[in-house]
């Protein structure tokens, strides 16, 4: 796997903003490519700053895009699948989970950096048949807000992004777990005072 990473990271470098929709395609889809997208990212955007949001939205939509390809096979047998490795109360209650958060289950670990677990939460998101214009949003939301943040922190420090982001990573994932939920919070206010006005 070693030498196919370093194939498809030159593969990318070479590509610019089509690479990384690759690398974060295949890394959210078939293969696991740990962090290479992040540093792709880094790399990418310190040596050229102007483009940090084609790259951050270039790594998101690919990310969203292999999502869906999880997501699909899920949809049509996640379920079987995940009782085959997994534990039977445990998938139980993962499925619940979904059922009671909904995309918040989704959205949350998409936010994490690596070594978090993210693929079984797309793969059991398809197995729960969670609207998929809902599932797009929240993929995009958290892969945009982690690439959107990495390419700013790679404007401001350069190669030390991602030092940075290991080092801080609880903290900022905190943080943004804190704004989504504030945000969340907003969002009930408003749809229980709109539901109000329309009686």
């Amino acid at each position: 796997m070693g030498s196919l990473a370093d194939r498809l990271r030159a593969l990318a470098l070479g590509l610019g903003a089509p690479g990384l929709f690759l690398i974060a395609f295949l890394d959210s889809s078939f293969l696991s490519l740990p962090e290479i997208a992040d540093l792709l990212v880094v790399y990418m955007v310190t040596h050229h700053k102007s483009r940090a949001v084609l790259y951050a939205a270039s790594t998101t939509v690919g990310s969203i895009a292999g999502c869906l390809v999880m997501y699909g096979i899920g949809k049509k047998g996640g379920d079987a699948l995940m009782r085959k490795r997994f534990a039977t109360d445990k998938v139980d209650r993962a499925m619940a989970l979904f059922q009671r958060y909904g995309v918040l289950a989704v959205l949350v670990p998409s936010l994490l950096p690596p070594p978090a677990p993210f693929k079984i939460f797309v793969l059991l998101a398809g197995a729960a048949h969670i609207e998929v214009r809902k599932f797009i949003l929240a993929i995009a939301i958290g892969r945009g807000v982690r690439y959107l943040v990495l390419a700013i922190l790679a404007v401001e420090y350069g190669d030390r992004a991602l030092a940075y982001m290991r080092a801080n990573s609880v903290t900022a994932s905190l943080a943004a777990i804190g704004l989504l939920a504030v945000g969340l919070i907003v969002y009930l206010i408003w749809s229980k005072a709109q539901t109000r006005k329309s009686r």
